[in-house]
């Protein structure tokens, strides 16, 4: 693999459009499709959201984001100091019950892990590791 843009910066909610930026720019000079980019955004956008909002509340530290290109692949890995919080292990929101009957939360984290081609997390001491994986077409049943 192959690091094509990397950007670190306070995790604060000011920095998503350089954040956004940096990530966009590097899946286009790597060849991927506008529809592939506009999948990368939103989940982009989803994930470090959620690093703004809840990982370190009154303290926001870093979030680190590498993009990586492997065979056909483009790869997100985003770092942040904050709590622990593992995506991969909340459950699917129940899309057929009624909105206004479903608890709030959870969809973002849905759509995240059905709009990539893979989600992983790993913890180590004092930071999360979200890695985000996009094949160059979009695969998922």
């Amino acid at each position: 693999m192959t690091v094509i843009g990397h950007i670190k910066l306070p995790a604060v909610l000011e920095n998503l459009m350089a954040i956004t930026a940096c990530v966009t720019t590097a899946a286009a000079a790597a060849g991927f499709s506008a529809r592939r980019i506009g999948d990368m955004e939103l989940v982009l956008e989803e994930s470090v959201t959620n690093v703004f909002k809840y990982a370190s509340p009154g303290n926001p530290g870093e979030i680190d984001i590498t993009c990586t290109l492997g065979e056909g692949e483009f790869t997100i890995e985003i770092r942040d100091p904050g709590r622990e919080f593992d995506i991969t292990k909340l459950p699917d929101p129940d899309l057929g019950q009624h909105i206004s009957e479903r608890p709030i939360g959870g969809l973002g984290a849905y759509i995240i892990k059905r709009i990539s081609d893979d989600v992983s997390y790993r913890r180590l001491p004092g930071l999360n590791i979200l890695t985000l994986v996009f094949k160059r077409e979009f695969k998922k049943q």
